[in-house]
């Protein structure tokens, strides 16, 4: 059995960041679950679907087949066998993944790819709902958070440097409607698991987040 090590949190937080620096420190295997839900919504958008047509999504996952890779200690995201990592982080893929992600389904799809890999080695792995359903025995939970106008600032720069023009103004709202789709929704909502720590990394720079969770780890 593995030494798991959960994160979750809201979007913009930083955890896809942060579980790769903690990996990095103490030798664990990373796995980025939202990347792998942002894998099926780069597969709807190239078939034109809508987030909203639920069957035809539910139908669309078919024929998708997400794998995770590693190269050079960095992992990639597989569709069908052609590597999409940098197809992953644009807005229009994270709303899809989004408004997807919800539905049962989809979940299943990528479900039992994420546990086999807590199995069999020691990861660290971020998400909405890590610690409360795909990994609810992790050896050590995080609930990792920041202000919506801490994280939209965030992603406004990461945007930026990337070439991509949308206001702050525009993505605080999109965190603001994600915050609230990802915490209500049926499946596996957003919630900080009772036995999770909660780190809430507004006011710190990263060396102390990821300091901080490491204290927490073997």
């Amino acid at each position: 059995m593995g030494y798991n090590v959960a994160i979750d949190g809201p979007a913009g937080a930083g955890k896809s960041t942060i579980a790769k620096l903690v990996a990095k420190e103490k030798g664990y295997i990373y796995v980025d679950t939202g990347a792998m839900y942002r894998g099926l919504a780069v597969h709807f958008l190239k078939k034109g679907l809508s987030g909203d047509d639920k069957k035809a999504v539910i139908d669309a996952c078919d024929d998708a087949k997400v794998t995770i890779g590693y190269e050079n200690g960095i992992q990639q995201i597989y569709l069908n066998g052609e590597n999409i990592t940098e197809q992953l982080r644009t807005e229009k893929v994270g709303n899809m993944a989004s408004k997807t992600s919800v539905i049962p389904e989809v979940r299943a799809k990528l479900l039992e790819l994420q546990r086999s890999l807590a199995r069999e080695k020691d990861v660290i792995m971020d998400g909405r709902d890590i610690g409360t359903n795909i990994l609810p025995d992790a050896d050590v939970k995080i609930y990792l958070t920041a202000s919506v106008e801490t994280r939209a600032k965030r992603r406004y720069e990461e945007l930026s440097a990337k070439g991509e023009h949308i206001t702050l103004e525009k993505i605080m709202t999109d965190i603001k409607e994600r915050d609230h789709r990802d915490m209500t929704r049926e499946v596996a909502p957003l919630k900080q698991a009772e036995d999770a720590i909660l780190v809430d990394s507004s006011n710190m720079t990263i060396d102390e987040v990821v300091r901080t969770i490491c204290d927490h780890c073997r």
